[in-house]
């Protein structure tokens, strides 16, 4: 092999490379109609007395800068893009640096902010971990939704970004300490807390004071940018959920051949609250997409597959072997691989397969449509009460008969909901 380095390949990820892109940029839309700009400045941080940017980018040898829109806006026909100084991840507060941050502890930051926008009336938690979530939840306080989203999967949220949408409390600072972060980031931090989370020295802590109002940026639209290979650029204005309550969902009905097709059994209660939570969580997953969920939390996420009944027995797959994992940790304080007894790992694993996993009674996302009935076939088998996805197959029909055969709910969004 030809390649050699001189470095310890260890020191690598610690190094900081100086970077060489302009203090300003600016984005210029003109025709013959209209010419708009948008102004941008470089973000740098204080750390030990000298100015840093972005510590690197998504590996250490990409050198990378954040930038921050400072003037300008723009409006394409009846959309208008946020206007600048509403600053989120673009100009965030370190209030401990360790390492400062580098690209992907920023983007990791802003996608599970772009989750949270839509979960303002509780309580909530995401740990982002390479721009998908390991777990999210609601509940009645802060630190319950964080125990819970850790619980769904605590072995990816190793190394994680964990983003929560109320100041955080002791008990909150406390639990995430047990823990090894990369980032969290809230919009305030109680007396006393950073104290407790900088006993962990490498981990940022980001103070975003904004996300106090981040419920308002659901309904506002940001121009997303995405660089190919030989320079051009696909400009494309932000995804937006237009399900924002249970009474958004559509019921599940199609025609197919003449014959009409509708589900027969509604949701409960419950299971809207849990459809809609699972779709506005579904909006931060990377597409192909299925996740299921249950009271709250995610119970297993499937990411970024090729086909959709693969996807939804890779989510369902990694529920049974969470709830194994978290099983072991709360009752053994070991993980899964490391409990030795026989009749102890046989006892956890008869359990998680009387409770599917923990999908019996939950509900089954999926962000574009099932073309063929196999893939809820596969939450349906694990005892799933309630599906959500857009519609629009030519073949929604087999998807709402096998719901009916099995007394499962379905709605439809009529909304796609793909993140590449």
């Amino acid at each position: 092999m030809s390649g050699k380095t001189d470095k310890k390949l260890s020191t690598i990820y610690r190094e900081v490379h100086p970077d060489h892109f302009p203090k300003n940029m600016e984005i210029r839309f003109y025709d013959d109609q209209m010419s708009q700009r948008l102004l941008f400045e470089k973000v740098q941080w204080s750390i030990n007395g000298e100015e840093k940017g972005l510590r690197y980018g998504e590996n250490p040898d990409q050198e990378a800068a954040l930038y921050k829109m400072i003037n300008g806006n723009l409006c394409l026909g009846e959309v208008e893009c946020i206007n600048p100084g509403r600053y989120l991840a673009s100009d965030i507060e370190l209030l401990q640096s360790g390492k400062h941050p580098g690209k992907i502890n920023i983007t990791d930051a802003d996608s599970a902010m772009n989750i949270l926008k839509y979960l303002d009336d509780s309580p909530s938690a995401v740990i982002m971990k390479h721009n998908n979530p390991c777990g999210a939840a609601k509940a009645d306080s802060l630190s319950d939704a964080y125990h819970k989203a850790l619980m769904a999967d605590r072995i990816a949220a190793f190394g994680g970004a964990v983003a929560l949408n109320r100041p955080v409390d002791k008990p909150t600072a406390e639990a995430i300490a047990e823990s090894y972060s990369e980032v969290v980031l809230a919009p305030d931090f109680l007396e006393g807390t950073v104290d407790i989370l900088s006993g962990r020295k490498n981990l940022r802590i980001m103070r975003i004071q904004n996300m106090e109002n981040l419920g308002a940026f659901a309904d506002q639209r940001f121009v997303d940018f995405s660089s190919m290979m030989d320079g051009g650029i696909v400009a494309q204005w932000s995804y937006q959920s237009r399900i924002r309550k249970a009474s958004d969902f559509m019921p599940a009905e199609t025609e197919y051949k003449g014959k009409s097709y509708r589900i027969k059994r509604e949701p409960t209660q419950q299971e809207l609250d849990d459809l809609l939570f699972g779709w506005l969580v579904e909006s931060g997953v990377t597409s192909n997409s299925v996740l299921y969920v249950k009271n709250g939390v995610t119970v297993g996420i499937g990411t970024g597959e090729q086909d959709r009944v693969g996807v939804a027995e890779i989510a369902r797959d990694k529920a049974y072997r969470k709830m194994q994992d978290r099983l072991a940790w709360e009752r053994h304080g070991l993980p899964w691989h490391q409990l030795e007894d026989p009749e102890t790992k046989n006892k956890i694993i008869e359990e998680v397969r009387h409770e599917n996993g923990g999908l019996k009674g939950g509900v089954m996302i999926s962000d574009a449509f099932f073309p063929f009935r196999d893939g809820v076939d596969v939450g349906i088998h694990e005892g799933i009460r309630a599906v959500v996805q857009p519609g629009g197959s030519l073949r929604d029909f087999e998807s709402i008969e096998a719901c009916n055969e099995n007394d499962v709910s379905m709605v439809f969004t009529g909304q796609r909901s793909f993140r590449h």
